[in-house]
């Protein structure tokens, strides 16, 4: 497998995989430091945006009306808000060193030319992530900010939110977005060590979007514009895994095929 370092015991590798997460959770303290100090931007600018009618997600789709208000009830409700964003933004921040520090771990274990694609891993797992996360900012969290700011019971009840129910549905959306997204490198890793194929993803491709529809409907409101809106990227990205384990395939046959040629 191209291994360049010595055998290592089990308790070996638990105390090198220690050091990569420390390594990581440093990285994060410090972009969460960072967020914390610049909590009139995390925000003023970005985190209560979508609770404002001129969002750009509102003006493009036309809608005039938010009809709530947020607010603080307990005494110490903000700082704690304040630091768990905090922290929240520090991971999104540090995804791609935190990515590097995971193949770092597990780059000993493969061929040479394998560990020679560190940079496009990273790029496109990167890349993804932050793709997701920009959908969740700007499709899901406006969609159910919508929905629930303006779903009411009775007109003598007033829509007064507590602010940690609404940070937390941005943040869910957010972060379930950014992992969705890294459906292709998932099955990537998953054709590579032969636990999925492309005939298997295509047999299965139906279930897969039953289930697709059921965590559009954890993640979004229970109206179908919006479960529609969150399936049609994720079935994509599903379509392009298939194609990427399709590839994979291509590749171990032909390697297979020189190695039966040199014998």
């Amino acid at each position: 497998m191209g291994n360049t370092r010595k055998e290592m015991s089990f308790l070996d590798h638990l105390e090198v995989l220690r050091w990569h997460l420390i390594r990581s959770s440093i990285a994060v303290i410090i972009l969460a430091v960072v967020a914390f100090l610049f909590k009139h931007i995390i925000f003023d600018k970005i985190l209560l945006a979508p609770s404002k009618i001129d969002f750009i997600t509102y003006r493009l789709l036309h809608i005039k009306e938010l009809e709530f208000t947020l607010q603080s009830l307990g005494m110490s409700e903000q700082f704690s808000i304040h630091l768990w964003v905090a922290i929240t933004a520090g991971i999104i921040i540090a995804f791609p060193y935190i990515l590097w520090e995971f193949w770092r771990f597990i780059s000993p274990g493969l061929y040479d030319k394998e560990r020679k694609n560190a940079v496009w891993f990273i790029i496109i797992s990167s890349l993804l992530f932050f793709l997701g996360v920009l959908f969740g900012y700007y499709v899901i969290t406006p969609l159910s900010v919508k929905f629930f700011g303006n779903y009411r019971i009775s007109d003598s009840i007033h829509r007064n939110f507590q602010i940690g129910s609404y940070i937390s549905i941005v943040k869910t959306s957010v972060l379930a977005s950014g992992l969705m997204f890294e459906l292709p490198v998932i099955i990537y890793f998953l054709a590579k060590i032969g636990l999925v194929s492309a005939e298997f993803l295509r047999t299965y491709r139906k279930h897969a979007i039953v289930i697709v529809l059921i965590l559009s409907a954890i993640i979004t409101p229970p109206d179908v514009l919006s479960q529609i809106i969150v399936t049609i990227p994720i079935i994509i990205l599903y379509e392009i895994s298939i194609l990427i384990a399709k590839i994979i395939e291509k590749k171990q046959e032909k390697a297979l095929g020189k190695n039966m040629v040199n014998k």
